[in-house]
């Protein structure tokens, strides 16, 4: 029996498991953290700031010379794994080309809800936005990426309302959204929704796909070509809904996981974007 498109429910189950999809992905996650260690040891401790009132509610910040533009990384795992921890592997990329580097933590399902992680992400943007001259960032060249569930996060930042955080100009320059998930209606038919908790409701406030009308910035949208087809379907369908402001990019011989780590790469299919999406140019990287 057909459950979403043509997908009966052990197809649409296996469609939004990325793990069956990349067989190395055990190892890419923990490449994540071992990168992410290397980075700290060259570039050394992250100032650590509160955006919130909860435990979670944290961002590590690195900072690169003088008063800067800013990237923000919101990461993947499902919205219920990894952490800021296994979020720096990207920051040696961005500090070198002169912009500071913010890898963000939120509350992890079942923590909370998803409600809640989605607002908990637009509160650290809207931070960073309010405190620039503090951090000194350059206010007007704040730019997201996400990667996975973080895509998704991401492509809501993109879609917010800033006024509802006292907020009355754009906050975000341009984001990237890699390897997401756009609309939640099959997330909330699979067996992810276990956990997710979606209600109808929830599924439309919280399907950016839905709010395209709102974006309030260009986006770059990629996919891994080793991808299940409904990421890939969700890509595209995404950057064909917001039209000329999105950018659409293919990862040939990338499965889900490895997308991401092409965002600490130069001539990466991620860092060569961002790096171009905010004007900057990369210096030569540590081997």
């Amino acid at each position: 029996m057909s459950v979403f498109l043509d997908y009966d429910q052990a197809e649409l189950d296996r469609q939004y498991d990325q793990r069956a999809w990349a067989p190395n992905a055990e190892a890419i996650i923990r490449r994540y953290g071992e990168s992410s260690d290397k980075a700290r040891a060259r570039l050394g401790e992250p100032r650590a700031h509160a955006y919130g009132s909860t435990p979670h509610e944290t961002l590590d910040l690195y900072l690169a010379g003088g008063p800067a533009p800013l990237h923000v990384f919101i990461h993947g795992g499902a919205w219920r794994l990894l952490s800021k921890r296994e979020s720096a592997f990207a920051a040696e990329l961005f500090v070198g080309a002169g912009a500071h580097f913010a890898a963000l933590d939120f509350a992890p399902l079942p923590v909370a809800t998803l409600a809640e992680v989605a607002l908990q992400v637009r509160r650290a943007v809207a931070w960073c936005h309010i405190n620039a001259d503090a951090i000194g960032a350059d206010r007007r060249r704040i730019y997201v990426s996400g990667h996975s569930s973080g895509a998704h996060l991401a492509a809501l930042v993109a879609v917010t309302d800033w006024g509802t955080f006292g907020i009355d100009e754009a906050v975000v320059k341009g984001a990237i959204c890699a390897s997401g998930i756009y609309d939640l209606r099959p997330v909330r038919l699979s067996a992810r929704n276990d956990y997710l908790r979606l209600s109808c409701k929830m599924e439309e406030e919280l399907s950016p796909r839905r709010h395209v009308a709102d974006l309030g910035c260009d986006v770059i949208i990629a996919a891994g070509e080793l991808e299940s087809d409904e990421f890939k379907r969700q890509a595209r369908e995404f950057a064909a809904a917001a039209g000329s402001r999105a950018t659409f990019l293919t990862g040939e011989g990338l499965n889900h996981f490895e997308v991401a780590e092409t965002l600490a790469d130069r001539d990466g299919l991620l860092g060569r974007a961002a790096l171009r999406q905010m004007g900057l140019s990369a210096q030569s990287q540590p081997m």
